[in-house]
C-alpha cells in the first residue's frame, strides 16, 4: 500500500569537499588513529579498523548459571569474535562510487574478491575453485593479516553520507568477519534453502530476477551478467537490489567479464542515485553471498545480491522514517517500486556533478 508523508526536512548535502584532506585519516600519506601512516596509494588500501566492533581476542564471556529460572528460558547471551577492516574506493578524498568509471570500480570488486577469498574455509566447495590468495595480496596496498581463526561469515556494506552515519566523506566502505552468521543474510538463507528443496532445486533470486527481466517494470538496469531493481517488497523509497542473473554464489564465481558488468552496473545505481535529486544521495549498501563456512546446502544455495537502503523520500533534504505504524504493524510504500523504478530509469547519463561543471567551463 502506499501512502502519503511528508518525512523530515534536513539540509541539503554540499559537494564543495578537497580532493585531499590533511586532517583526514584515510587520505594518502596521512596518520591515522592508532598511529599508523597511510601508504601513497592510488585506488583501495585495506586496513584492520582502528575502532573495530568485534576483535579477535575479545573479553572473555561466561554467562551466568542461571539453570531452573526464568533468566535461563529468556536471557541468552554468547561472545563473538571476528575481525574488521576498512576498505578505501579512491585516494582522493572528494569522490564516491557514483563518481567513479566501471574501470575504477573494478580495482574495489578485486579487492573485496581478495579479501573474501583469503578468508573461505578450505572445507567451503568454493574454496576449490577460488584463486589462491593470500594476505597481504600483491594486488593493492592492505595492512591486513590472516585472521587468527576460522570465521562463518563476511559482511562487505558501505554507508554513504551523514544520514547514514557516516563522518567521513573519503570514499570507502568497511568489511566485517564474524564467527557466527548475522540475523539478516541467516535468514534470507533459509528462505533460499526452502525455495530450492521445493522447488526442485531451482534458485529463487535467479528466478526473480528472470521474472522482473521479463516484466521491466521494476527494472532499473541491466546488462547480461546483472539486473538492478527496486524490488517488489522494498521497504524505501527508492530501495534498489543488484542481483546476478545466473546463480553465482559468491563473489569467487565470477569471470573476469562478469567483474566488469558488475563494475558497470554499481556505477549506473549510484549515479542514478545522486542524479535523482542532484545531491549526494546517502544509503547503505551490502552484499550478500556465501558464507565463508557453511555446510554443502548452504553454499549451493546462496546467491549473490547486494542491497540498497537509502533513506531520502522525496527530495535531497526530505528523509523518510519508519515510525508509528510501520513500526507496530507493517512498513508501508510511498511511492510503489514501479514509480521508483521509472523514476531511476529516467536518471540516467552524465553525473549532474560533471555535467554541471562542464556547463561553467
Amino acid at each position: 500500500m502506499a501512502v502519503s508523508g511528508r518525512g523530515q526536512q534536513e539540509a541539503a548535502t554540499g559537494t564543495t569537499v578537497p580532493p585531499y584532506d590533511p586532517s583526514c585519516y584515510l587520505c594518502p600519506g596521512n596518520k591515522r588513529a592508532a598511529g599508523d601512516f597511510n601508504p601513497d596509494y592510488n585506488n583501495t588500501f585495506v586496513f584492520v579498523n582502528d575502532y573495530s566492533a568485534v576483535k579477535e581476542e575479545p573479553t572473555a564471556y561466561k554467562p551466568p548459571d542461571r539453570d531452573g529460572t526464568l533468566s535461563s528460558l529468556f536471557l541468552h547471551a554468547e561472545s563473538v569474535n571476528g575481525k574488521c577492516y576498512v576498505v578505501t574506493f579512491a585516494s582522493s578524498h572528494n569522490l564516491t562510487l557514483a563518481d567513479l568509471d566501471p574501470c575504477d570500480i573494478v580495482p574495489i570488486i578485486n579487492t573485496w574478491t581478495d579479501l573474501y577469498s583469503a578468508h573461505l574455509s578450505p572445507s567451503s566447495p568454493l574454496a576449490k575453485t577460488a584463486s589462491a590468495t593470500t594476505l597481504p595480496p600483491s594486488s593493492h596496498n592492505t595492512d591486513a593479516t590472516l585472521p587468527k581463526a576460522q570465521y562463518r561469515y563476511m559482511q562487505i556494506f558501505e554507508n554513504k553520507g551523514t544520514a547514514m552515519g557516516c563522518s567521513n566523506p573519503h570514499p570507502h566502505g568497511q568489511i566485517w568477519t564474524t564467527s557466527s552468521l548475522p540475523e539478516e543474510p541467516a535468514l534470507e538463507l533459509e528462505q533460499l534453502k526452502r525455495y530450492h528443496r521445493e522447488q526442485g532445486g531451482c534458485h529463487m533470486l535467479e528466478d526473480y530476477a528472470s521474472l522482473e527481466s521479463d516484466q521491466q517494470e521494476r527494472t532499473i538496469f541491466e546488462n547480461s551478467a546483472f539486473i538492478a531493481v527496486c524490488p517488489w517488497w522494498a521497504t524505501w523509497p527508492f530501495e534498489t537490489m543488484i542481483i546476478s542473473r545466473q546463480h553465482r554464489r559468491a563473489l569467487t564465481d565470477f569471470s573476469t567479464d562478469e567483474v566488469s558488468l558488475l563494475a558497470e552496473i554499481i556505477a549506473e545505481v549510484t549515479r542514478r542515485y545522486d542524479n535523482l535529486f542532484e545531491t549526494q544521495f546517502p544509503y547503505s549498501m551490502g552484499l550478500h553471498q556465501a558464507p565463508l563456512e557453511g555446510s554443502e546446502e548452504e553454499i549451493e544455495c546462496s546467491h549473490f545480491h547486494i542491497h540498497f537502503y537509502p533513506p531520502l523520500l522525496r527530495s535531497a533534504t526530505v528523509r523518510k522514517f519508519l515510525v508509528g505504524y510501520e513500526m507496530m504493524a507493517e512498513p508501508q510504500r510511498d511511492i510503489t517500486p514501479e514509480q521508483a523504478a521509472e523514476r531511476l530509469r529516467d536518471c540516467g547519463g552524465v553525473l549532474y556533478r560533471k555535467s554541471t561543471a562542464g556547463r561553467q567551463q
